[in-house]
């Protein structure tokens, strides 16, 4: 059997697009009730109640910053819906802190590899100050973010990144 790496990308690409897919449909009921304290997840974070696209700070109140894992915080906080807007805050670069950056990568090896060559720019090191920089989830594809600075290292090491698959709203 040739097992060759596309297919295996294919295989692990099918895997969490299930899991995510899974996680959405589980989830849809949240509001009515149902706790999942004590079943070892985590805590139980009740959905936002708004109806409409909601504004997610990445991070939370720790923001974008090296050394946070944001794929477990991407889990824990998801899912993410269509036209929910991501919001990038870190602060411009100083002699106290490091430069970060937002890169979109283009694939699941590049996610898992971070390797930037063919990723995408969309936030430099000076657009995460203030209000932060504001991205949306306007397509139904998974995303794949990363911090880009240092050729990759605050990827591979700082833990800065992170996928989002959106789903569509279920309304009751």
């Amino acid at each position: 059997m040739d097992f060759t790496f596309t297919r295996c990308a294919r295989v692990v690409l099918v895997i969490m697009v299930r899991s995510l897919w899974g996680m959405s449909m589980g989830n849809k009921d949240w509001g009515s009730g149902f706790s999942h304290t004590g079943w070892g997840w985590g805590p139980y974070h009740p959905p936002n109640q708004t109806q409409g696209p909601n504004n997610i700070n990445v991070g939370g109140s720790d923001n974008w910053h090296f050394g946070f894992n944001y794929t477990a915080w991407a889990f824990q906080n998801g899912p993410f819906y269509f036209n929910d807007t991501l919001v990038f805050k870190y602060d411009p670069p100083s002699n106290t802190s490091f430069p970060l950056s937002v890169y979109l990568l283009p694939n699941l090896w590049s996610f898992l590899t971070c390797d930037l060559r063919k990723a995408k720019m969309i936030a430099n090191t000076t657009q995460g100050g203030g209000d932060g920089f504001r991205f949306k989830l306007n397509k139904w594809r998974p995303y794949y973010f990363a911090c880009g600075e240092r050729n990759g290292f605050h990827c591979k090491v700082g833990r800065m990144k992170f996928m989002v698959l959106p789903f569509f709203r279920w309304r009751h």
